[in-house]
């Protein structure tokens, strides 16, 4: 029987499939984010590590001002879709595509600059904090400090309380649902603004544990019957304009195994607990919502209750 690391490992983390690679070169918000975080983080000269770098385009990205780009890809398929792609592009030639896994790879040389995209949203499934945590014990074994600077630099996670339509052409099913942002869902109401649960910066040490219990105030009557997850991913932080580069995931949508029915005004309370790099089920199964105060029936309300 695999555990849950190894279940995990054989359908994401560091073996992506190609074709969802070649959809992330389709998503404009994230190419636009990380090609402006890594035009302004990357100076003329600079040694520049990416950690999975799948097609390599964001190695490509910095090979525009770095001397010398290590672009480290695990799965054979990307390697060489990585290295073909180098060859059909001006400044490839400064990319060196390495296949080696990035839990263990160190470039030969002290570097500037370490891009790192193996984010999903709430920092599950793929491999983020662990391959940079790894990174960074065994860079400082090697090489001593300083650590390079780390693209991206934090990620912000908040979570949010939801009544979710879950009808689909009168079939019901309570799934995981990913949704734009930005965008106007009209099966999706929002019970309460949402609330910040967990920031980390790479820059620090990280544990791979995330815990957290907190409380809603609730603005509209409704069944809270499924839990918002959002990801903002800090790219850059542009120190001397006191402004970020920022690239936010697509809002992931847990459903809850029990809705609560709630009224606006009432408090909820709730918590979860999982690993980063860890399953959605695993997410799924450690949600806890209950009303923890409700809301308190006017006089008219009360006399219409026990009428």
């Amino acid at each position: 029987m695999l555990n849950e690391r190894e279940i995990e490992s054989c359908y994401l983390g560091q073996f992506i499939p190609v074709h969802y690679h070649h959809n992330m070169l389709m998503d404009q918000n994230r190419m636009h984010g990380f090609k402006s975080a890594i035009h302004y983080a990357v100076f003329p000269g600079a040694k520049v590590l990416e950690l999975g770098g799948g097609t390599g385009v964001l190695s490509w990205f910095a090979a525009a001002k770095a001397e010398k780009v290590y672009c480290v890809e695990f799965n054979p398929d990307m390697v060489k879709e990585a290295r073909k792609m180098m060859s059909m592009n001006p400044n490839g030639h400064k990319v060196e595509v390495v296949h080696a896994d990035a839990f263990e790879y160190l470039p030969p040389e002290p570097v500037d600059i370490v891009i790192c995209e193996m984010i999903h949203v709430a920092m599950l499934r793929e491999k983020q904090v662990e391959v940079i945590e790894s990174f960074k014990r065994r860079y400082l074994a090697r090489f001593g400090g300083p650590l390079p600077r780390f693209l991206p630099e934090a990620v912000i996670m908040a979570v949010q309380p939801l009544q979710q339509e879950y009808d689909f052409e009168g079939f019901y099913a309570p799934i995981v649902q990913f949704q734009e942002t930005n965008v106007i869902h009209p099966g999706t109401v929002e019970l309460a603004p949402p609330s910040v649960y967990s920031i980390l910066d790479f820059s620090q040490p990280q544990d791979t544990r995330i815990a957290w219990e907190g409380k809603f105030l609730v603005e509209k009557n409704g069944v809270v019957n499924a839990m918002r997850f959002i990801t903002k991913n800090v790219l850059a932080v542009v120190s001397e304009e006191n402004a970020t580069i920022d690239w936010l995931n697509h809002y992931m949508t847990l459903p809850l195994q029990q809705g609560v029915q709630c009224k606006a005004g009432d408090v909820l309370q709730v918590s979860f607990h999982y690993r980063a790099g860890g399953s959605i089920p695993s997410l799924e199964a450690a949600i806890k919502v209950d009303v923890l105060h409700a809301v308190v029936p006017d006089a008219a309300e009360r006399l219409h209750l026990y009428a």
